[in-house]
């Protein structure tokens, strides 16, 4: 392996790493206000007629921009994973960032699903909620296969 290619490969792990802590930051915020927006429930799924008109607007909106960033973030894992795969680097190399990602994506999908479990009763279809949590799934596959090579699944 030449110096220059392990150079690179060193300046996007470290980029990447660097860019994922901040994603979780804002994860982690995101996270924050709605479970601060939730606060009034005390089980879930809840009735939310039983909240105030104040407390339905600010879950509302908290779950807007929870679901927003889910959609954004996976939108950008989804480029993120194909441009590794395009990238000169080593199997080797491309594993390390995928596992990466894979990190993100296991904490991140932790707080993404308080979009599945901190419900009303009632709630209308998300169709946009649906579609985000397909490809975050096919992302996170797509990700492990790539991880595990086509020998893992051989063996």
């Amino acid at each position: 392996m030449n110096e220059p290619t392990t150079a690179a490969f060193d300046k996007a792990r470290t980029g990447l790493w660097t860019s994922l802590q901040k994603h979780l930051l804002t994860v982690y915020a995101a996270e924050k206000s709605f479970l601060t927006a939730t606060a009034f429930a005390e089980a879930f799924p809840f009735a939310l007629h039983t909240a105030t008109e104040e407390q339905q607007t600010d879950y509302l909106a908290g779950r807007n921009a929870l679901r927003d960033l889910y959609t954004d973030e996976t939108a950008q894992l989804d480029t993120l994973v194909k441009a590794i795969r395009t990238k000169g680097y080593s199997e080797d190399q491309k594993k390390q960032l995928y596992l990466l990602i894979l990190g993100y994506m296991d904490i991140a999908a932790s707080v993404f699903e308080l979009l599945h479990t901190h419900v009303p009763t009632k709630q209308p279809e998300d169709e946009a909620l649906t579609e985000a949590t397909t490809r975050f799934e096919r992302v996170k596959k797509f990700a492990r296969l790539n991880v595990k090579g086509i020998m893992g699944l051989l063996s």
